[in-house]
This record gives C-alpha cells, structure tokens and sequence, in this order.
C-alpha cells in the first residue's frame, strides 16, 4: 500500500484496519494457549506475512539506525498491548478487559496534548465522552471483585499502551513505507517473547497454530500496516475514534458466527461509538 493517501482514503483504511481487528478476539477467543503464547505466534506470523513486503520496499528506501531503533521501541509497545490485553481476559474475562481498554481515546488526548502541544477542542472531549460512554454500554455489566480489580488495571494498562503507541506511530512513521515499519515493530515483539514462549509454542493444539497464523495474517500484518498508513494522514486521535469501532465489529461478528445476540443496551451504546466516529471524521475535514 502507498503511504500517500487522500484523507478519505485514510478514513477508509482504517475502518478496514479496525474491522481486521475486530477479529482478534474472535480467533484469541479459539486460541486456547496463554497470552505470551499468542502474542509470540501472532508476531511469528506477522513477520513471515510482512517480511517480503519489507523486503521489496526496502529496495527503494530502507529507514536508518535510529528510525529501526524508534520502530522496535514502539513495537514493544505494540506487545505489551497485546499482552496485557489477554492477561486482562484470562483474570477477568472479555467484559472488563473490554471497560479497561475503553479508556484509549481519553489517554491520546491527554498524551498528544502533553507531547505535541495540541491544543484539545471542546469538541474532540464530546468525542471521546461519547466513544467511553458508548463503550461502556457495549461492555456487559460485571462486579467489582478482587479479582475484576486486578483485571481492570492491566486492561487500563493495555488501553495506555495502545494510545502510546498511536501517538509513537505518528512521529517515528512518517516517510517510512507502512510495511516496513510493520515489520519492524512484529519482529522487536517476537523477539523479545519468543525465549519465553518457545517451550509453550510447542505444547499448543495443532489448530491453534490455524488461530494463530490468522492472527499475524489478517489481524496484525494487514491491519496494523492500514493503521500505520493512515497516521501518515489522520492524527492519533482520530484513529483512535475508528480503532473503537473495533468492539462493535467483534459484536457483529460474535452474532454472526456464533448466534450472540446484543441486546438492547449493547446496541445504543455502538449507536453513540458511530456517532462519535462520524464527528471526529467531520473534525478531520
């Protein structure tokens, strides 16, 4: 993919990007390994699907020292994410991971105000109440134990990570071909899990390792380079609104393929995370 993109073209590569993403939880959900388990073949996969892409960008311009060094940071931001996110899951369950990640948006906010010096609209605050609000109806309700607790704080976790990330994607990428630095930022991951998740890798089921390539493949490698793409366009904040699009899509998905049916509370709160993506689109122009 060019990295020269019209703002609507941006637009449309991310909701691209958040729909791939959208399957995450539909194949991590299959995946019966641990979380180190799946971030370390999820980045494997990626690096093998990213590599010749890499390879032939890399032929006109390949990025220097410190921009591979930035990328690697970043990348390492990318796994813990992804790590945190899964531990989340395995205490607490998809609920509160979900409620602890919904707070990405407010967190790029305040981080590109803090970074950049942009200045927040009154209107980029409606945004991102009306992306938090709409998250948490979609996120069934769950009760504080001592165990949720503990689940909320790495998902929150993992929602920072994310929003650190968004924000580092936006000054280490420009002029960077987004599947080089894809694959930068996969293969930093693998490489700092693989030592340890190499002995679990291979007490996984032999359809797992299907869950896992689908992972790298569509969910990492096709949409992280749609979502490092459009950054070259779009600010953090915008691609943030999109990225939360990400639960709606699993929902729909999660109906389809496996007969869940939202209810109503879940539906209006998807109805307010268009609504805010609409608005931040219409801020963007």
């Amino acid at each position: 993919m060019s990295p020269h993109l019209t703002p609507r073209q941006a637009l449309i590569a991310l909701h691209i990007g958040a729909l791939c993403f959208g399957l995450s939880g539909i194949f991590g959900k299959l995946a019966l390994a641990a979380p180190l388990v799946i971030v370390c073949g999820r980045a494997l996969f990626a690096v093998l699907a990213l590599a010749p892409l890499a390879w032939r960008q890399g032929s006109r311009a390949r990025p220097g020292a410190l921009r591979i060094l930035a990328l690697c940071g970043a990348g390492l931001l990318l796994g813990g994410h992804w790590w945190s996110f899964f531990v989340a899951i395995k205490i607490s369950g998809v609920a509160v991971a979900t409620l602890g990640f919904a707070s990405f948006p407010a967190f790029t906010v305040l981080l590109e105000a803090l970074l950049f010096g942009e200045r927040i609209q009154r209107a980029e605050w409606l945004v991102v109440a009306l992306v938090c609000c709409g998250l948490l109806l979609v996120t069934p309700a769950f009760s504080l134990e001592a165990s949720t607790s503990q689940g909320l704080l790495w998902a929150v976790l993992s929602g920072l990570l994310f929003a650190a990330l968004s924000v580092s994607n936006r000054a280490t990428t420009p002029g960077v071909a987004p599947a080089q630095a894809a694959f930068w930022q996969s293969l930093a991951i693998l490489l700092v899990s693989l030592p340890m998740a190499a002995p679990l890798l291979l007490e996984i089921r032999t359809v797992d390792w299907l869950w896992l390539a689908l992972l790298g493949v569509l969910c990492t490698a096709l949409a992280h380079s749609l979502f490092v793409a459009s950054l070259s366009v779009l600010n953090a904040r915008t691609a943030s609104v999109v990225f939360a699009l990400e639960p709606v899509y699993g929902i729909l998905l999660a109906w389809w393929l496996f007969q869940e049916q939202p209810g109503l509370r879940m539906l209006f709160g998807a109805g307010l995370i268009i609504l805010a993506t609409l608005l931040s689109a219409r801020l963007q122009r």
